[in-house]
């Protein structure tokens, strides 16, 4: 089960950063910087749905964009732009877990905390971007490539979010999948509850 949300994390995520190079891509603002990043919503997804495996998930996603997409030429920028990019989702739902008492069944989050969620994981990965881009000592321009990297994460975040759940809404009622526990989780997720 963990292997089949970790290989599902990663198709989905490496699916939207396509869809999202078709969609938006000349709306990028420096390499590897969009003002709309719709893979952000999946790191958000992945981690509430599948914990530790969805983080799993992502980091794989991450080092195969790194390492055969955006082909960055220091392999150590490669791992540690990966790890920024699942680290940030996955700390968010560990809070989660901890402030919220957010359970596997996701039954106690609220439309509001949802969107706290996601406004909290759109600061956090692009801040341990820039972590990273700092320490490698890349800080022109970083206070504005970091706001341009949150609003395309939070945007990114909302497009995939709330385009899962309107198609959800024209699926079966919640009670009606009530013994699919995926699906319920999803429903859950989204507040469809």
């Amino acid at each position: 089960m963990q292997l089949a949300m970790v290989v599902t994390t990663v198709l989905l995520f490496l699916s939207l950063n396509t869809i999202n190079e078709w969609f938006f891509g000349q709306l990028e603002y420096s390499y590897g910087i969009n003002w709309v990043f719709l893979p952000a919503g999946m790191r958000l997804l992945a981690t509430l749905l599948f914990g530790t495996a969805g983080f799993t998930g992502l980091f794989i996603s991450g080092l195969l964009l790194n390492f055969f997409h955006f082909t960055f030429d220091d392999p150590v920028r490669a791992v540690l732009g990966a790890l920024a990019g699942s680290l940030g989702a996955y700390l968010v739902y560990l809070l989660a877990q901890r402030r919220y008492g957010l359970r596997t069944s996701l039954a106690n989050l609220t439309p509001r905390r949802l969107m706290l969620l996601i406004v909290v994981c759109s600061m956090a990965s692009p801040l341990l971007h820039h972590l990273v881009f700092a320490y490698q000592g890349h800080t022109e321009n970083i206070v504005r490539s970091y706001l341009t990297m949150f609003i395309g994460d939070f945007m990114g975040t909302l497009l995939v979010i709330y385009t899962i759940k309107g198609t959800l809404a024209f699926l079966p009622s919640a009670d009606r999948v009530r013994h699919r526990p995926m699906l319920m989780n999803i429903y859950k997720c989204l507040g469809l509850t």
